[in-house]
């Protein structure tokens, strides 16, 4: 409620009544309401220029910021180590493994390639800082697609040297008779003197001379497929398919240590030495096929021999004198 003013009117020596005018009264409301309003634009003027005043949200939020730059460029470092023991990784991949193992290396542009086609960091524009975060979150992708790529060939090179390694296992690589009780190599792979028709002939295998009983070993990892005699001059003969195209023989038993269908290792005594079939004295023939095709056994000895026993077999092998089958 407003206050009501009075005057002292020294003629009527009475206080008058003050009564204001109604245009004054307007014009002072107006007067107030344009100064406020100037206070108000002035004091925003002020605010908008002077970038030290800050609300506690603002400077909640510019922290919060400042922390989210700090740590993207602390995952741009660790990404970068990532990268260099990745390359190194890939490098020992493509160099070692792979090419030990035969198998071609992974391109370059393979590993590292890019994601083409519709643009995957649309949701990431538009923000003050897109261009930092839609690099930082690209280098994570490529690094993850180079992990899953390197994760892929090393599954691949974990398979073949399982292969590789059943493949070594397998290949017929030992004598079938051990050095301690073998008398002499009779005879090698290749033309010799019958015995019988004392005419020269092609001889497919090597004869071990050893007295009669002694242990004949399976010379790699496989699956007996014959233990008999109905092949024509072998007499008591085994065959064990070893895989990967190889099969070996060893004929002219005493008799058998396994049957067939059995799997032997490398190594198992697998029958004695006798001179069953066409045979002039105790001994084991002794033949390797690669493919069904006959191939010198000489090539297959070096799991066991030393390289002055491997010389001396070869030697003795190479003599053109009489087989004894």
């Amino acid at each position: 409620m407003s206050k009501v003013k009075y005057y002292y009117d020294s003629e009527t020596l009475s206080y008058q009544k003050i009564e204001q005018k109604k245009g004054r009264r307007l014009g002072i409301v107006l007067l107030s309401i344009t100064g406020s309003f100037l206070a108000g634009f002035i004091l925003l003027i002020i605010y908008l220029n002077i970038p030290q005043i800050e609300t506690p949200q603002e400077k909640a939020l510019k922290r919060e910021l400042q922390n989210m730059k700090l740590q993207y460029g602390l995952l741009n470092k660790k990404m970068d180590q990532i990268q260099d023991v990745m390359a190194n990784i890939e490098d020992r991949d493509n160099n070692i493994y792979r090419l030990y193992f035969e198998a071609n290396p992974i391109p370059e542009e393979q590993r590292r390639a890019g994601f083409g086609g519709i643009n995957r960091y649309k949701d990431l524009e538009g923000f003050d800082n897109s261009k930092l975060i839609k690099e930082t979150t690209k280098r994570m992708d490529i690094l993850t697609k180079r992990l899953v790529v390197q994760s892929k060939s090393l599954d691949e090179v974990a398979s073949l040297a399982k292969e590789k390694g059943e493949l070594l296992e397998a290949i017929p690589a030992i004598q079938p008779v051990s050095n301690e009780d073998l008398s002499r190599i009779a005879s090698g792979y290749g033309w010799r003197t019958d015995p019988f028709t004392k005419v020269k002939k092609f001889h497919y295998g090597m004869d071990f001379t050893a007295p009669r009983g002694t242990p004949v070993y399976a010379t790699g990892d496989g699956r007996v497929t014959r233990a008999d005699s109905r092949s024509t001059g072998y007499g008591n003969h085994i065959r064990i398919d070893h895989g990967y195209g190889y099969t070996s023989l060893y004929g002219h038993l005493y008799k058998y240590n396994v049957r067939r269908g059995q799997r032997v290792k490398r190594g198992d005594v697998i029958g004695f030495v006798g001179s069953t079939g066409r045979s002039e004295a105790p001994h084991l023939h002794y033949e390797i096929f690669k493919d069904n095709d006959r191939i010198n056994p000489i090539n297959f000895y070096y799991g066991n021999l030393s390289p002055e026993e491997f010389e001396e077999v070869l030697e003795r092998a190479q003599r053109e004198n009489q087989s004894l089958d």
